[in-house]
């Protein structure tokens, strides 16, 4: 039984670390990408155009107090759960202590 357990703990680490890793990795490329010439490939009067201004935009989007509602919302129900699930692992370990 222990090897068993041993095994899952072990999948789960790797699946989280995995998980880990693709979500840095796909969030990488984009913020590091940059287009750069190769060295001394280019004419001594060539001159680079100046990079376009870049404007944003924003129209719509969320108010910051709805975002505070999710999120406490979201931590509340959150604790309600675990305290559910710690209270329901407790009663079966306690039910299941006797018949051993």
């Amino acid at each position: 039984m222990n090897l068993i357990r041993t095994i899952r703990r072990l999948a789960c680490t790797l699946a989280g670390l995995a998980a880990a890793a693709l979500a840095f990795a796909g969030a990488a490329p984009a913020a590091l990408a940059r287009p750069v010439p190769p060295p001394d490939l280019r004419p001594a009067e060539f001159v680079p155009a100046p990079a376009p201004a870049i404007r944003t935009v924003v129209v719509g989007g969320m108010p910051g107090w709805q975002i505070t509602l999710i999120a406490a919302g979201a931590a509340a129900l959150a604790a309600v759960l675990a305290l559910l699930l710690a209270r329901a692992w407790a009663a079966r370990r306690h039910a299941l202590a006797p018949s051993a």
